[in-house]
């Protein structure tokens, strides 16, 4: 146990000092913020609701989806498309940099466990992501409680049962897709081929995949499982649930319930984190 909070604590150094880390996170909150309250906010003001999220949305639609009771659903829009390539990026950059700079290697062979040394990392991954999804949740809360006393709004901020919702929502997918990171950067070895691959299987081969579902049944019944969708069908639960605003989201999706969401993605999280771990202590590192 000492030698996972001392892993820990020196993993949470080298992140802290690592420019990558801070460069995501600022990408984060720009596109959260972007997507999230700018351009609805300008569809708003100017009448012009010609967006992916804001087509086919009056005024006041758009409105509510701008004020502090739907903060926490606007936190998890996000959060399938973006927010999950750039946690990945994460994953895959602070297991794969390890190779590519030989630090695996001599932590390894001078230092404690491999499932110590290994744990260590993964456990500031997860600090990472709570600390990502409770930065976005104050930012956002301040936001919308800005643009609702701009517009005159009464500021009913939300239950904290909706946050818990939001939050673990975040959570879970945002663990998720860091976990996969981490499979990827395990895989190849390589910070720069494991982000890149992560981000084609994220960003395109899904997509495809889904686009082709419709042609072949047997490719829809894999699709509708796949990591995105469960992730997507999770966040558009959320927002149902409450209200929100997630129709026509990019990467929100409705095909599975909020439970099933769920299930697929504590196997996915949980299934990626122990074949990481078991490729780290079986494979040489030389």
């Amino acid at each position: 146990m000492n030698a996972l909070v001392a892993s820990t604590r020196a993993e949470l150094l080298r992140l802290r000092r690592w420019p990558a880390l801070w460069v995501l996170l600022g990408v984060w909150v720009t596109l959260n913020l972007s997507f999230g309250y700018v351009f609805d906010y300008i569809a708003y003001r100017t009448g012009d609701a010609a967006g992916p999220s804001t087509t086919g949305r009056s005024q006041a639609e758009l409105l509510a989806g701008l004020l502090p009771s739907a903060a926490p659903v606007t936190l998890t829009q996000g959060m399938p498309m973006f927010g999950g390539a750039l946690v990945m990026i994460m994953g895959a950059l602070a297991v794969g940099s390890g190779y590519g700079w030989g630090t695996w290697k001599t932590v390894f062979t001078q230092g404690p466990s491999r499932a110590a040394a290994f744990g260590g990392t993964l456990a500031a991954l997860a600090s990472f992501v709570v600390g990502l999804v409770l930065v976005s949740a104050v930012v956002d809360l301040g936001v919308s409680c800005g643009i609702a006393a701009i517009e005159g709004q009464a500021i009913d901020l939300p239950s904290a049962g909706d946050w818990l919702s939001a939050l673990g929502t975040g959570l879970l997918v945002l663990g998720m897709w860091a976990a996969a990171g981490v499979l990827v950067g395990v895989l190849t070895r390589s910070p720069a081929l494991g982000v890149g691959l992560g981000l084609v299987w994220a960003l395109v081969v899904e997509n495809l995949l889904r686009g082709v579902s419709g042609v072949l049944d047997p490719i829809a019944a894999v699709t509708d499982h796949l990591p995105g969708t469960a992730a997507g069908s999770l966040v558009g639960a959320l927002s149902t649930a409450e209200s929100g605003t997630g129709a026509g989201t990019p990467g929100v999706f409705d095909t599975l319930s909020g439970t099933a969401a769920i299930g697929w993605l504590a196997v996915y999280l949980a299934g990626f984190v122990v074949l990481a771990l078991a490729l780290v202590r079986r494979r040489d590192v030389a």
